[in-house]
């Protein structure tokens, strides 16, 4: 158990260190960005959808973020979790919760963002309901996982309105779930004012859910019960 302790905080200190030399080259890059090559990921019919990595100076400063706050708990959950009988699985979650932010803020595809997402709701579950074994930990895993749901179906419906307007993408050139395309399509109208409103909102409505904003902030006193 302690080695998972401590595996976990070396990984995550060598994370924070790695953010730190990114912020450092991404700085100094022109455009204060660097681009890396997309890899064919999934292919639906004729739409190819690749897993693309974004490096611009506000995914640098999330992952400072992310890793620096992150190295602070688990070091400070090697002592507060000491003598627990989930030790090595409490780390494994806080793990598998950090590899799924860098993954979120690191997405160039908005899939990608979706997939993380999920990850990151799921680590919220399995750390919420962690004393699973107490009837009120694992109430407010479930009201937690089914409250968050109402605000990914937000993010869900923007995601089909994409995919269902892809042939209009394709024929400018652009990829409907790339970040920077989607800019670029509201940019020459292919994207109108109004449909970009409400798919803000439909993908801020995830984000309602996961940061617990009103209205769907019901599941966060329970939370606290994890």
């Amino acid at each position: 158990s302690r080695f998972a302790g401590h595996f976990v905080v070396g990984a995550i200190f060598l994370s924070f260190l790695c953010s730190l030399f990114a912020f450092n080259q991404v700085m100094n890059a022109p455009n204060h960005e660097i681009l890396f090559p997309s890899r064919p990921w999934l292919a639906i019919g004729s739409l190819s959808i690749d897993f693309r990595i974004i490096m611009d100076s506000l995914t640098v400063i999330m992952l400072v973020i992310v890793t620096g706050v992150s190295l602070l708990v688990q070091v400070y959950s090697l002592s507060y979790m000491h003598g627990d009988n989930g030790f090595a699985r409490y780390f494994a979650y806080m793990a598998l919760f950090t590899a799924s932010m860098l993954g979120l803020v690191l997405s160039r595809n908005i899939i990608q963002v979706f997939v993380f997402w999920e990850l990151v709701g799921l680590c919220s579950y399995l750390l919420i309901g962690f004393w699973f074994h107490k009837p009120s930990a694992a109430a407010a895993a479930k009201k937690a996982f089914i409250v968050t749901r109402v605000g990914d179906f937000g993010f869900l419906l923007a995601l089909l309105y994409l995919f269902l307007h892809q042939a209009d993408f394709a024929a400018q050139g652009l990829n409907p779930f790339s970040i920077p395309d989607i800019h670029e399509a509201v940019k020459v109208g292919i994207i109108g004012g109004m449909v970009a409103t409400w798919l803000g909102i439909g993908i801020f409505a995830g984000a309602v859910g996961k940061s617990a904003q009103f209205p769907l902030h019901v599941w966060l006193s329970d939370a606290m019960e994890g």
